[in-house]
């Protein structure tokens, strides 16, 4: 019995902890919002080189993803079904899967599940660092015409809300 009460403490304290490092995360990432877009060089799966500056004018949709993050796989319909939604009226998508996560997995999941966007690598970790050191999974940012993050969601969005905003984004001149 002890021995429960032990792990059922120890689960709660980690638990407390999370908390605590997603609400200061938050907070940081707030402080950012409306500011401008880095520009970062990277790499395509097929090997074509690309940099987010050739983006500047377009809504971009970044996700920050592993194939070992539960919630990042089981959302991953939805953001395909966003993009499709969105893709001709301006849309670009880029996936960013972080550098722990194993480049086969990352290259099978994305021919398995046809992925219709861009997907990138990030096995230095320089784009994940480069959004403000985005370190959890998932996390969507969205960048307007103007090159600026006006929203970061961290954890699976809500997606209509994620769809309103592309929307208004996409509207704009």
């Amino acid at each position: 019995m002890k021995m429960v009460v032990y792990v059922v403490a120890a689960t709660l304290g980690a638990a407390v902890l999370v908390g605590i490092a997603t609400a200061a995360y938050n907070r940081s990432a707030l402080d950012s919002l409306n500011a401008p877009a880095p520009h970062v060089a990277y790499t395509l799966l097929d090997g074509t080189p690309a940099n987010t500056a050739a983006l500047h004018g377009k809504v971009v949709m970044v996700n920050f993803w592993a194939t070992t993050c539960a919630v990042c796989v089981q959302e991953m319909p939805q953001l395909v079904a966003t993009h499709r939604m969105f893709s001709a009226r301006g849309l670009h998508t880029l996936a960013v899967a972080m550098k722990y996560d194993p480049p086969a997995f990352v290259v099978d999941f994305a021919q398995r599940k046809q992925l219709p966007f861009s997907v990138v690598i990030d096995n230095t970790g320089s784009v994940a660092h480069s959004y403000g050191d985005v370190q959890g999974t998932p996390t969507t940012l969205l960048i307007n015409k103007q090159g600026r993050i006006v929203k970061r969601y961290v954890g699976a969005p809500d997606f209509q809300e994620l769809q309103q905003r592309l929307d208004g984004l996409l509207k704009e001149s």
